[in-house]
């Protein structure tokens, strides 16, 4: 099949640097040439047509005829990507319907979810039309000749993961567990998880369901949300990132996000990466919601976006937007290239955030900025002109091609509802122009590129797994740890070991096997404690690794031990070079028994300015400076005495509490009071004598912040005395603060 090419012009926005960065950043795609017209007439129904630059939801005259739909190869002729990339047609309707989803199996088979209940006709668990469905090209001439249906009977199964033996589907705001039990790729076996994702409206439910690398599954929801009960707990959020155990048996809310949420995805390096549907079409995750919700008084901010711009480049003017006009408003889909079968500038780095409204794929290029990232706006990977075509997803396949679902539809908006029309169940308007019929899957691979190697996973072959760990796609990567998982023996651990401690990195500076191998034998230590020392030892020794991703995935799975944070402190990594492991140590103190070497550690740290102007470390160390409150807030005492002891105090050697280390320390002697430290309350106030004004009301007032009201400390006789004694050293203005605490 000749692929479908453009004729390229470069065009530079200058939003973040003078020129381009490589040859796919800023590229204006064109329709192509030559191709017969488009066919119109008259619309079976109205179509909303909503007014650029108007009030939100302003409407004109409804648009009254509509393009006919073009055959698959017909419309495959109008997609259109970078030269030297070819697009093929792998499946398309009628053996393929209505497409919601897509993942590959450890065997490389493409899966997919069909949904006909969509948007507005979810039916009764078990009596869904939807079905998931397994497309195999057996004669490998590119196309799709076998399809299987996997299970029926599903109603808007909006995403699924290989996971505990089987498939795990949410669909009917429940959380299924589907397994075939006798290999004719049939379920023959369903096992509810939990319930409780919220359907009143059906475009803000679950999707983009992954396997994480610390063997949970991750996920994310829209405003539509979660109330249930998991593992005995009840549970309830919004809009937002979580995660799931395989077995149901925990679910945790990893952050908020902006607004509708539809895309997700993790680098090979661990890094998790979203989207939503308006206004941000990237996201990154850097520290969840648990290290806020451990201090006192503290709590996450919602995430926002890290895109250079929200602007989209359709290649037609056809294009029917509610809102955000001319910006994402349907992205979906976070993709990520974790393959090595682009060129390079893709790898680790790309992400794939589709927008149907424009008929096209967005390509957005992740740069690093310290812990934090941005995404450059780099215009598209895929665009058409053809007003059907509605790109929802492009995800990486086994061969490290792009895979993409076209939901080829002509309407695409679900809400708010126009005049004159009705709101279905689903909570979308009603209107007959809602296609059951098309879906199209379309493959995008470099012709330079080749085809990644198929490393034969096999779950009866051990040896199979684990040299699965040394593809150069995360694809099969994350397979083999999963299997790996799954089968649960730990025989296999002498050769994660030594993955683990192969020192080699790649072009990008990564050795994804012996991060994906420290992970492994973090999931197989979870319910083998004997299996502790060996990933102590290895995640030890991983620490000195030459890849900043190894260093990192050491601190993350290294065990929360006694001597764990000993560990970490003469590792030295609150020092290393590379932002992202500072930050993952500071989590992982976070995590573990207070430390006394812990809290000087911590404020050395944060008074170097690769820290304190980042945009994130400062609140990982807060959580770590929090969880050893005692330590942190006596280092920052001692250190301000002994500088005002040396009567230098203009040399700057005192903590310069005006910005974020000021926040930090307010945040962490809340915290601290607000657990009513009575075993060392009068310690702390008693090191006050001696220290600078300035320290020492940052101290007292995040004390009288935080302390209960409820809760006066019992002082000795000489707790008072050493208190009366240090007041009278103390200036006017902190002996006021001491004063007013003292009420309390």
């Amino acid at each position: 099949m000749r692929p479908v090419l453009i004729a390229s012009v470069a065009v530079v926005t200058g939003m973040v640097s003078s020129s381009r960065a490589s040859d796919f950043e800023d590229v204006q795609f064109n329709p192509r040439e030559g191709l017969p017209q488009f066919e119109y007439m008259e619309a079976p129904d109205r179509l909303p047509n909503y007014t650029p630059g108007a009030r939100w939801g302003t409407q004109g005259d409804p648009i009254r005829t509509m393009q006919k739909p073009l055959s698959p190869e017909a419309s495959r002729e109008h997609l259109v990507t970078f030269p030297g990339f070819d697009i093929s047609l792998f499946a398309s309707e009628p053996d393929i319907i209505k497409p919601l989803w897509l993942a590959f199996d450890h065997r490389g088979r493409l899966w997919i979810a069909e949904s006909v209940d969509y948007p507005n006709d979810l039916q009764s668990p078990g009596e869904g039309n939807d079905r998931l469905k397994i497309i195999e090209d057996t004669d490998g001439d590119g196309r799709a000749d076998s399809f299987t249906i996997f299970a029926d009977g599903l109603s808007i199964p909006t995403s699924f993961v290989f996971a505990e033996g089987g498939v795990i589907v949410v669909h009917s705001g429940r959380t299924e567990l589907l397994t075939d039990t006798d290999g004719d790729d049939r379920a023959d076996k369903r096992r509810l998880l939990f319930e409780g994702w919220g359907m009143n409206d059906t475009h803000a439910t679950v999707s983009n369901l992954r396997y994480g690398f610390d063997n949970w599954i991750w996920g994310v929801v829209g405003y539509s949300g979660f109330r249930g009960t998991v593992g005995g707990e009840d549970i309830r959020f919004g809009q937002g990132i979580f995660r799931f155990k395989p077995d149901g048996s925990r679910l945790e809310f990893i952050r908020s996000s902006n607004n509708n949420t539809w895309g997700l995805d993790i680098t090979e390096d661990n890094i998790i990466i979203g989207s939503t549907a308006n206004g941000n079409a990237s996201m990154y995750m850097p520290i969840p919601n648990r290290y806020y919700e451990s201090v006192n008084g503290w709590s996450a901010a919602r995430l926002e976006s890290i895109a250079t711009s929200q602007r989209f480049y359709p290649i037609t003017d056809k294009v029917r937007q509610v809102d955000w006009h001319g910006q994402y408003t349907a992205g979906s889909g976070s993709g990520l290239y974790t393959a090595r079968n682009f060129p390079r500038d893709f790898w680790n780095r790309a992400q794939f955030v589709a927008e149907p409204t424009g008929h096209l794929v967005g390509l957005f290029f992740l740069e690093r900025q310290g812990a934090n990232l941005i995404a450059r706006n780099s215009r598209n990977m895929l665009a058409s002109d053809d007003e059907w075509t509605s790109p929802i997803y492009a995800e990486v396949g086994p061969d490290g091609a792009l895979w993409a679902v076209d939901w080829y539809n002509y309407i695409i908006q679900h809400n708010p509802t126009p005049n004159g029309f009705s709101n279905g169940k689903g909570n979308a308007y009603e209107t007959p122009l809602r296609d059951k019929t098309h879906g199209r899957i379309y493959r995008i691979a470099w012709e330079k590129g080749g085809t990644a190697a198929d490393p034969h996973l096999s779950p009866d072959n051990p040896g199979s797994l684990v040299d699965g760990l040394k593809s150069d796609n995360k694809l099969w990567r994350m397979h083999a740890q999963r299997l790996m998982i799954e089968r649960n023996r730990s025989d296999i651990v002498p050769r994660l070991v030594e993955l683990a401690g192969e020192k080699s990195v790649d072009e990008l500076g990564l050795n994804p096997a012996a991060i994906h191998a420290l992970w492994t034998m973090d999931g197989l230590a979870a319910d083998d404690e004997s299996l502790s020392p060996f990933i102590v030892k290895s995640a030890v020794a991983a620490f000195t690794h030459p890849s900043a991703g190894v260093r990192r995935a050491a601190a993350m799975v290294l065990p929360k031990h006694a001597r764990s944070a000993a560990a970490i402190l003469d590792a030295g990594l609150l020092e290393d070079d590379d932002a992202q492991v500072r930050m993952a140590a500071f989590l992982a103190l976070a995590d573990m028994d207070p430390d006394p070497a812990a809290g000087p550690e911590i404020l050395r740290a944060m008074q170097k300015s690769q820290n304190l102007e980042d945009r994130w470390i400062p609140e990982a160390a807060t959580a770590a400076a929090a969880r050893n409150d005692v330590s942190f807030i006596g280092a920052l005492l001692a250190h301000s005495r002994e500088t005002e002891a040396a009567a230098r105090p203009s040399d700057g050697n005192n903590p310069d509490l005006s910005g974020k280390l000021g926040d930090m320390v307010r945040i962490v002697t809340t915290h601290y009071a607000g657990r009513a430290p009575t075993d060392s309350i009068v310690t702390t106030l008693t090191s006050l004598k001696g220290v600078s004004p300035q320290v020492s009301t940052a101290v007292l007032d995040g004390l009288m912040e935080g302390w209960p009201s409820n809760s006066p400390p019992a002082l000795s006789t000489g707790d008072i005395s050493q208190l009366e004694s240090v007041m009278d050293s103390l200036p006017e203005i902190v002996r006021d603060r001491l004063l007013s605490l003292g009420e309390r």
